[in-house]
């Protein structure tokens, strides 16, 4: 006997199909609540399955759902289950080979249990808490960020209905003085009504770490801004109130990402793969963090081909009779953050760091990886292939790295 449970997963409900063997069903399909009665009643059923197998535990199949499956997850984990987890890319080809279009949760449920049998599925192996809490704290930080991006984009534009001329008081709008100064000083008219000393004070008080001579610098120059504002008296006070409120959310968004890069870098400093990948010259700790928490265990992947194509930088193929697609693009059916990732990674390892003192050539930050995308860009490829030619290569350097747990060691 091989028994095996299909669950088709949804939002706080699964549908449940049993086979006992291949071409075997087990009762009718059944729907369970991802609730505590409701997984009582799955570990009935699952012991039930079981007993009715002459004692052969079943293997449990489902598609990764986003978040949906946790629960489930969880629980078969409690209570020591194995449970494959299916690409629904996978699940989904197996479903569409049938000739009937039908698609209900019981059939789904059913067709998982089906691809059991046709589809060589290996167990799902675990990736540790410290890598699952490394990913979650990642991916919130990437979130975090797409939005503080969005606000940013949105104070900019108003401040250009407000006090444009602000933009070149500080080196940088968006620090945490220059938003603080713009809190406190949002108008030309709110500037030229303060002394220049009350706003080298104001500054300074903001600035602790700077020189009393920097803030005196900077009040001049916020107050030469305002002389220079067009808009000498707003008219909207609705533009003032908005501009201080997206101020004070960029603040926000600036504390909470601080507070979870130093979450990141104390939770990486523990994981031996994280140093292994800073070792990579142009891998920072942000990406080195990101690529880690996304592979998760290098175990997982026999090959590195395999974790090629979970990067979804894999080549598709397209042959049909006598013709053979020249051009092909990349899958990118894997992990599109370990993607942007990598891409990140080799955009700095190929760039230009500094000049020798003695003369006048140029050393790249990661050498092996720039020899190698010089060589693709003789070859006559254009920037993007040779780019991903590149991602390709520092992939198997980081699956050989991982296998073998060593660091990586650039040329002299």
């Amino acid at each position: 006997m091989n028994p095996v449970i299909g669950l088709d997963v949804s939002k706080g409900e699964s549908q449940i199909q049993a086979f006992l063997d291949k071409g075997k069903p087990y009762r009718k399909s059944f729907s369970i609540k991802h609730n505590t009665e409701g997984l009582g009643s799955l570990l009935e059923f699952l012991k039930e399955v079981e007993s009715s197998a002459g004692g052969y535990q079943p293997s449990v199949v489902l598609e990764s759902t986003g978040h949906y499956h946790i629960p489930v997850i969880q629980f078969l984990e409690e209570q020591n289950y194995v449970y494959i987890v299916v690409n629904p890319l996978i699940s989904h080809r197996a479903k569409s080979s049938s000739l009937r279009k039908v698609k209900t949760d019981a059939v789904d449920a059913y067709h998982l249990c089906e691809l059991y049998y046709k589809e060589e599925l290996e167990p799902y192996k675990k990736r540790g808490i410290q890598l699952l809490n490394l990913r979650n704290l990642t991916r919130q930080q990437e979130s975090i960020a797409e939005i503080s991006a969005k606000t940013k984009l949105q104070l900019h534009s108003l401040l250009d209905q407000v006090f444009p001329e602000y933009r070149g008081v500080f080196g940088s709008l968006y620090s945490k003085v220059s938003l603080l100064t713009l809190l406190a000083f949002p108008t030309s008219e709110a500037v030229l009504k303060a002394s220049e000393k009350e706003l080298a004070e104001k500054i300074a008080s903001l600035c602790t770490s700077r020189s009393d001579k920097w803030a005196i610098e900077k009040a001049q120059k916020l107050r030469e801004a305002a002389l220079r504002n067009p808009f000498q008296n707003n008219l909207y006070q609705s533009h003032i109130f908005n501009l201080e409120m997206l101020v004070n959310i960029v603040l926000q968004y600036q504390e909470h990402l601080s507070k979870i890069a130093d979450e990141i870098d104390a939770l990486a400093k523990e994981i031996e793969e994280y140093h292994i990948l800073r070792s990579i010259p142009g891998i920072g700790e942000k990406i080195a963090a990101t690529i880690i928490s996304e592979v998760g265990e290098i175990d997982r992947f026999n090959d590195a081909k395999k974790l090629v194509a979970f990067a979804g930088v894999d080549p598709s193929v397209y042959s049909s009779g006598k013709f053979t697609a020249s051009v092909n693009r990349i899958t990118k059916r894997g992990s599109c953050r370990l993607r942007h990732a990598l891409y990140m990674a080799v955009q700095s390892g190929i760039r230009d760091s500094r000049k020798k003192k003695t003369t006048d050539e140029i050393i790249a930050r990661n050498k092996r990886l720039r020899e190698f995308y010089d060589k693709k860009r003789a070859e006559g490829k254009p920037f993007r292939v040779a780019v991903i030619a590149c991602v390709n290569k520092l992939l198997n350097w980081i699956y050989a790295l991982l296998k073998s747990k060593t660091t990586f060691q650039d040329i002299a």
